[in-house]
Order: structure tokens, then sequence, then C-alpha cells
């Protein structure tokens, strides 16, 4: 099953987590925290550094990160959002850089999740966490 590592503490991951919860067809994307034990452990098994500022995906082509990981989660997704995929075609420097800044300033513009905006799972999506 696809595995999304996302940095727990960030608002926009975690919204970008409960986007996907929400839009994933099949149901087979989960998700753990980057600073998790389960997240840390996937990422040394890829052969990747823990490194909060970057999404990753493992999935049956490998390990992705940065752009390239949130075309892919975005590919699972269904219509429209999966025509966002297309996005693919720009050379991977270009699009890393677009996420590189997004990802520099997410705390100061998304802030930080607290935990204290949780929201109500079935226990389905409850156990595609990690």
């Amino acid at each position: 099953r696809p595995l999304v590592l996302y940095d727990g503490v960030c608002l926009l991951c975690s919204t970008f987590v409960q986007f996907v919860l929400d839009n994933d067809e099949e149901e087979i994307i989960d998700f753990a925290p980057l600073q998790s034990e389960v997240g840390l452990k996937a990422l040394k098994q890829a052969g990747l550094e823990a490194d909060l500022s970057t999404m990753v995906l493992i999935d049956e082509a490998g390990a992705h990160v940065r752009s390239t990981a949130a075309l892919r989660v975005l590919s699972r997704c269904g219509a429209p959002f999966s025509l966002l995929y297309a996005l693919i075609l720009l050379p991977r420097p270009l699009r890393d850089l677009g996420y590189s800044c997004v990802a520099a300033v997410r705390y100061r513009l998304f802030g930080k999740d607290d935990g204290g905006s949780c929201r109500r799972m079935t226990k389905a999506m409850r156990a595609r966490f990690l």
C-alpha cells in the first residue's frame, strides 16, 4: 500500500492528509508522520534522511519526495484533482523550487497543528494512520 510520510506538526501538511483521506478513490493510501517511529523506520528503509521540509510517498515505484510525491498522491485522488498530475511534465527542479518555497513558509502562513483541530474519523480512516 502506498505510504505518505508528512510533517506531523505542519497544519498545511495535516490539511493535505485530510484532503487525501476525502478524495483517495481507492482508499489505499496510508499515512504516518515523519517524526513517528513508523515514519523514521520507513525513511531508513527507503534510504532517505529525515527531512521535515518534504512530504515523502513510498509506493510500488519507489520513494518520491517534494513535488513528485505530492503530484503522485494527487494522481490517485480522482478528477479533477488527478488532472494536476499533468504538472509532472514541468522540469523537476522547477516544480521542486515551487514546493520548497511553500515549504519554507508553511508554518508562518498556515501555522502548526496543535492537535486541537481533530476531525471525527471512521474506524477505517483511523486504520490508515500507521
